[in-house]
């Protein structure tokens, strides 16, 4: 697990994930430099993850943090089926608090 510290310090993706952090990097390289487009969306019959779509194609914001909705239910439409509820409700409170800190220091707060 990341420390809070070292959360600014790595590659925040729109929704909060460290795509570095995910076995599928290095066939992927995270949805910044697929745009939205990562390997899984494929799998599940998408051509672009509806974060990314919503979040950079629709409300042109750098990341979902700025956004008010936040978490909206892109966030619980796509799930990893090998992943425990909570796992899955960890993970997402982590893209959260990764989201809401990036906003505070962008905000110099």
């Amino acid at each position: 697990m990341v420390s809070p510290s070292d959360i600014m310090d790595q590659s925040t993706e729109v929704c909060g994930t460290i795509c570095t952090e995910c076995d599928y990097f290095s066939r992927c390289g995270g949805c910044g430099a697929v745009q939205g487009r990562p390997f899984w969306t494929a799998s599940v019959g998408i051509e672009e993850c509806p974060i990314y779509e919503c979040c950079v194609g629709e409300r042109h914001l750098d990341h979902c943090g700025e956004c008010p909705e936040l978490v909206c239910e892109r966030f619980t439409r796509f799930r990893d089926p090998d992943v425990t509820d909570e796992e899955a409700a960890a993970a997402l409170e982590t893209m959260k608090t990764r989201l809401l800190r990036k906003k505070r220091e962008e905000q110099g707060l």
